[in-house]
Parts: structure tokens; C-alpha cells; sequence
């Protein structure tokens, strides 16, 4: 079996953007057993005071930012958005075509 140009680069694509979600869960795993860690040590030390809530609320914050690049739901933060862009126009000029 042969395989073009174009499948290999899907392929290529497809492997980056599986690599960039498994950099997201890996994240979001080490976010959850930290904070879940710093929650026990701080209910356990000074309960009066929860410390913890500030790495929660900024980290999470970054979490998000994280799932928003991976996902491109911000395409100024995605990988390659000019080629996706350039790509994308060049298949409308195409389609106007026909």
C-alpha cells in the first residue's frame, strides 16, 4: 500500500495534535493530585485559611488556556494557524471554482 503526500502529512498532522492532547491530560493529572494534595495538607495545617484556592484558581486558569490551545478554540494560540488559515482560503478560492 502506497501512501501519498497528502495522507502522510494528515498522518503527521493527526500524530502532533495527538501528542498535544496527551501533554493536556497529562497536565490536568498532575493538576488534580496537586491540588487535591495541597487541599489535605492545608484542611489539615490552617483550615481558617484556604491557601490552597489560589494555585486551584491560577492554575486552572493556565489549565484552560492549555485545553483552548489544543483544541483551537483560539487560533492565534494554535500550532501552524497561518498554514490552517492559508490552507482553508485556498480551499474556498477552490470550491468557488466549481
Amino acid at each position: 500500500m502506497e501512501i501519498n503526500r497528502n495522507d502522510s502529512q494528515k498522518y503527521l498532522q493527526a500524530k502532533r495534535q495527538v501528542e498535544r492532547i496527551k501533554g493536556l491530560y497529562r497536565n490536568l493529572t498532575a493538576y488534580v493530585i496537586v491540588i487535591v494534595s495541597l487541599a489535605i495538607i492545608n484542611l489539615n495545617t490552617s483550615p481558617e485559611y484556604l491557601w490552597f484556592l489560589w494555585p486551584l484558581f491560577w492554575w486552572g486558569i493556565g489549565l484552560a488556556f492549555h485545553a483552548m490551545k489544543v483544541f483551537n478554540y483560539m487560533p492565534f494560540l494554535g500550532a501552524n494557524w497561518e498554514e490552517k488559515k492559508i490552507n482553508e482560503l485556498m480551499e474556498n478560492e477552490k470550491n468557488k471554482d466549481y
